[in-house]
């Protein structure tokens, strides 16, 4: 069975991305299994550590689980028009030493999004140019950028709308479909 990574792009504890990921996970793991992977207390990344003989222990460990799946969700929020600096730096850690990217040929969905109206798309665009870089296949169709991401739950953080029930339901299975 394939196995599927959810990187949650916000480290705040109960963030609307988490509900976004939590979401998408439970329909996701009807078709592959399904690890959430926290980046929450990766170090920031340095290259000086790129010629040390053993590498800082959540390094290794973060790079590992990259390793270990076939495609990830990535759901992220904007923070002043771009990914908010914890993404970055994951996808920094898991792209070094130079030339040996655990990102390599993986595949990916990317949803953004905002309390705000405009969706995150600047994140969005920010994370798929990285991936591109990367060798990260992303799903191109449906497109993801949730707006006013605040009104699609209710209290228990399910999903209100059977609309967005169904958009959730494509986006998992076009990440399915790549894999």
């Amino acid at each position: 069975m394939k196995k599927v990574g959810i990187i949650v792009g916000s480290i705040r504890q109960h963030s609307l991305s988490g509900l976004v990921a939590q979401n998408l996970a439970k329909l996701l793991e009807k078709d592959v299994e399904v690890e959430f992977i926290d980046i929450a207390d990766l170090p920031l990344y340095n290259q000086d550590f790129d010629s040390l003989e053993v590498q800082p222990a959540p390094y290794v460990a973060f790079r590992n689980k990259i390793k270990n799946v076939d495609g990830f969700v990535i759901v992220t929020p904007e923070h002043n028009r771009a990914m908010p600096a914890a993404l970055k730096n994951a996808l920094d850690v898991g792209s070094r030493p130079w030339g040996k990217s655990a990102w390599n040929g993986k595949k990916a969905l990317v949803v953004s999004q905002s309390p705000g109206k405009l969706s995150g798309f600047g994140a969005a665009t920010q994370v798929k140019n990285v991936l591109s870089f990367l060798n990260v296949m992303t799903v191109a169709q449906p497109e993801a950028y949730l707006a006013e991401s605040h009104t699609l739950f209710n209290e228990a953080g399910e999903l209100i709308s059977e609309e967005t029930k169904k958009f959730f339901a494509l986006l998992a299975s076009s990440l399915v479909t790549l894999l």
